[in-house]
């Protein structure tokens, strides 16, 4: 493994646990505000007003960073998976979410098994989206697919809300938050941007 391989994923270990850091990135909005949490009930009295984009992390996974040297995502054994907790947690964050009226008008998802079975066990329904996809192995694909979840982002309007399933490098790049894993972070496209507004934990 190379050196500049090492620091980067000690630096996103560093970052896992620091949740609701703000780590911004060449791609990521600048804002002045800080990102505040929210119980589950507030975000819901919140996100009622839709046009919502919901960046949801993977539930939690079994220990590690990555996925295994030479991994395939055909191939869900060679991957970093959601441990049995993290399959309780996606299940109970998709039970918690419906309770409190939270029901998106959209669910995506990264093609990583990590984050189809969160979105799958908590939603139900789900569609694959490339830009979704981690780029924490090849950074160079970073700004394209971030370009197109802004896009989207810039797109969505009232009363929809998405839930975008994916990477903490991937919400990080669009939002400069770090999210726990099972974490999700609100954003909104406001004042030409995409602006982090709040993160909770549905369960």
């Amino acid at each position: 493994m190379s050196h500049g391989l090492r620091s980067r994923r000690a630096l996103l270990a560093a970052a896992a646990l620091l949740p609701v850091s703000r780590l911004l990135t060449a791609s990521a909005p600048a804002q002045a505000q800080s990102i505040g949490r929210l119980e589950l009930d507030g975000a819901a009295a919140r996100l009622r007003t839709g046009g919502w984009v919901l960046m949801m992390r993977h539930a939690q996974t079994e220990p590690g960073i990555g996925d295994p040297p030479g991994f395939r995502l055909d191939r869900c054994a060679t991957q970093r998976n959601l441990s049995e907790a993290g399959r309780r947690q996606a299940r109970a964050a998709g039970e918690a979410l419906r309770a409190a009226g939270i029901v998106p008008s959209l669910v995506r998802s990264s093609a990583w098994c990590r984050c189809r079975e969160t979105a799958e066990l908590a939603f139900g329904q789900y569609e694959p989206w490339p830009p979704l996809d981690s780029f924490f192995e090849d950074r160079a694909r970073e700004p394209a697919q971030t370009a197109q979840v802004l896009a989207f982002a810039r797109e969505l309007r009232a009363p929809a809300n998405a839930v975008l399933v994916t990477h903490q490098v991937n919400v990080v790049a669009a939002l400069g938050v770090s999210p726990a894993q099972g974490e999700i972070v609100a954003g909104r496209w406001e004042d030409g941007g995409m602006r982090a507004m709040f993160v909770f934990r549905p369960a």
